[in-house]
Formats: structure tokens, sequence, C-alpha cells
């Protein structure tokens, strides 16, 4: 019988990593960047003239590597993207368990 393990809704957290909420923030504000150069049909190339940056930072963001880009900056590029960004602050219910970006 195989074991099967409830994920916390957050596989940075369920890896163990220090800084998971951070990260889960990230990944999904990039799953957003990518969606829109996608719906867009942009080129790496274009993307990157659009939000100040080199092609090969596309490239990063888009392959998921992280560590390079704040939280802050992510949210620049969505700007940039005419995108609004907000941030909303309320209390934590009992049943929440990590930092959600919606």
């Amino acid at each position: 019988m195989e074991m099967v393990t409830r994920g916390s809704g957050n596989v940075f957290r369920d890896l163990g990593l220090a800084d998971a909420d951070v990260l889960q923030a990230k990944a999904d504000l990039v799953f957003k960047i990518s969606a829109i150069i996608e719906k867009r049909e942009l080129s790496q190339v274009e993307a990157a003239q659009i939000l100040g940056v080199t092609q090969p930072k596309i490239s990063a963001l888009l392959r998921g590597h992280l560590d390079g880009f704040s939280l802050e900056r992510i949210m620049r590029f969505l700007a940039a993207l005419d995108q609004r960004v907000e941030i909303k602050v309320r209390p934590k219910s009992r049943r929440d368990r990590a930092v959600a970006v919606a």
C-alpha cells in the first residue's frame, strides 16, 4: 500500500525552504507574467524591452529562476505590462497556512 502525503498548497514549504511564502508569491506572480507574455504573443526580446531587462533575464524568469528577482521587482514587471498590483492585508483565518497571491 502506498502512503500519500497531502501537500500544504505551497511546494516550497513542502520542500522545507525557509522563505517558502515569498517564493510562492513570486512563482504566482511570474505565472501571471508568463500568461500575459503568451497572450500578447510577445517574444522574449519584446518582453525584455517592455520590462527594461535583457532577454536572458526574461528567459531565466520564465524558467523559474526566481533568486535574481525581488518580489518588488516582479511587481514592477507586472505594472510595466499594464497590470494593477494590489496588496491586501487581512487577518489570517485558522485555515490559512500560507501567503496567497490572488
